[in-house]
């Protein structure tokens, strides 16, 4: 299998274009990404006569600029196999061959399939490790059964989740790419009796029961989530995506509540996840 993302042609708008079928089945067609009121239209390669038709169909917005780039580029890490704990994460395309395994004693590895597709990250941020690593280290020493993992993105914190036998895993992003990617990612590793993924804003879900609430989200959000009933009816939690600052006042009005924080990671210095449950 090749790599479908080698080269990006990104066409970022000054607003949410629509468009007709054409655009979506195009076999160049990636995705588009919708950030309040910006959007980018990915391809795998020119297309400027369907660029054109979009921008007479939308004449109140504008086509702001084109960029071309590899995927790496885009994602700003070297999309191949990386291991966490015993979890192996490859791209569909450059999957760990059996002697690889071999030659790193990994024979016994669980392997996760992630097509990152143009949703930016590969699963290598730290805050995306050290919440997978706490995820291994939580379900396979206690009875974990129901996930929810708000701010999903493409879907690895889930699969993780799934591969470790979670029964069931609610996976939900409110950027509708994201689900997308996060569905793809979900039939590559056959989990869909295990993980069902939505579009849905954090402060819309955080009613769902669950025994592990996982949020790799930024800290405006975290703030109003953690302050909301349901949090104290979560059995364990995973926070993660804060700075310095934001950890410290997070820290400040989890103090406040019935929860015990079990450990902060922080390994670079910068980004800091945390684990806890209920007291």
């Amino acid at each position: 299998m090749k790599n479908p993302y080698e080269q990006l042609v990104i066409y970022n708008f000054d607003g949410v274009p629509s468009f007709d079928y054409r655009v979506e089945k195009d076999e160049r067609f990636l995705g588009t990404w919708v950030e309040e009121d910006t959007s980018f239209l990915f391809f795998s390669g020119p297309v400027p006569s369907l660029v054109e038709q979009v921008r007479r169909k939308n004449s109140h917005i504008s086509l702001v600029e084109t960029y071309e780039m590899t995927c790496e580029q885009w994602h700003g890490d070297k999309i191949e196999p990386y291991f966490v704990e015993d979890f192996c994460i490859a791209p569909p395309w450059d999957r760990l061959k059996k002697e690889d395994r071999l030659k790193k004693k990994a024979t016994s590895v669980r392997e996760i399939l992630l097509d990152p597709g143009v949703v930016f990250g590969t699963g290598r941020h730290q805050t995306t490790e050290d919440c997978l690593t706490l995820i291994h280290r939580l379900c396979t020493q206690e009875k974990i059964g129901t996930v929810l993992d708000i701010g999903t993105g493409t879907g690895l914190l889930s699969l993780g989740a799934a591969a470790l036998g979670c029964a069931r895993v609610l996976a939900c992003d409110f950027n509708l790419l994201a689900v997308k990617t996060t569905l793809k990612n979900i039939r590559l590793n056959r989990f869909e009796k295990q993980i069902l993924a939505f579009q849905a804003k954090g402060e819309e879900v955080i009613c769902l029961p669950c025994d592990l609430l996982v949020a790799n989200i930024h800290y405006d959000v975290m703030q109003h989530l953690i302050e909301h009933p349901a949090f104290l009816e979560k059995k364990y939690f995973i926070l993660s995506g804060l700075l310095n600052s934001e950890t410290t006042k997070i820290m400040a009005s989890l103090a406040t509540k019935r929860v015990h924080v079990i450990e902060r990671r922080c390994p670079d210095g910068i980004w800091n996840t945390l684990l806890g449950k209920q007291k």
